[in-house]
């Protein structure tokens, strides 16, 4: 591939990562878009499995740190963590064994989540539009989508939280897939060029 001197040389290797590894980025888009659709169809199925996730992951991970907190006692944050994994640890029993009462706390987490990716998104979308053209204004949208979608739940979450947090994640799944794609599709072109 010929180099570019208007790119830095992280821009380069990200070019370069895309024109190799552009068919691995568009099934995980087009898997991302089969997850989402099915999200949106059954938004209340996926509520639950994404409280069920959650929960497994903060079982987990409580069980991992009281492991390290009973291996490592001289750690200047035994203390805390003495607290922390076991909160961990209910957290996620309690999630696992109904998720369907966490669905409020969880959907405004997905909230915060989807405001970072949001900001995430739009700012990759700025910063490499040299290197992946026109794509970049798909990664733009989704994360305007992002942020759109937190308002969504700040603002009007109350009457219909039960099905909101999987429909959410269903359309974030969408967007997101889309764009990673369009990156592909972008990336197919750079190979081309090599």
């Amino acid at each position: 591939m010929a180099i570019d001197p208007g790119l830095s040389e992280m821009q380069r290797a990200l070019k370069n990562a895309l024109a190799t590894h552009w068919r691995l980025f568009m099934f995980q888009g087009a898997i991302v878009i089969v997850l989402g659709v099915v999200a949106v169809a059954v938004p209340m199925s996926a509520t639950v499995a994404v409280d069920s996730y959650l929960g497994w992951l903060f079982l987990i991970g409580g069980i991992v740190g009281l492991i390290a907190i009973f291996s490592a006692k001289d750690i200047p944050a035994f203390l805390w963590g003495l607290v922390t994994a076991p909160l961990s640890v209910t957290v996620g029993i309690l999630l696992i064994a109904k998720p369907a009462k966490a669905v409020l706390s969880v959907t405004f987490v997905l909230a915060a989540f989807f405001i970072t990716e949001g900001i995430f998104q739009i700012v990759t979308s700025v910063g490499y539009r040299d290197v992946i053209g026109r794509s970049s204004v798909w990664m733009l949208v989704s994360g305007i989508s992002d942020l759109a979608l937190a308002a969504v739940i700040i603002f009007g979450w109350t009457p219909i939280a039960a099905w909101l947090l999987g429909f959410l994640v269903g359309i974030n799944l969408i967007t997101t897939g889309w764009a990673i794609v369009m990156v592909a599709l972008a990336g197919r072109k750079f190979s081309r060029a090599l």
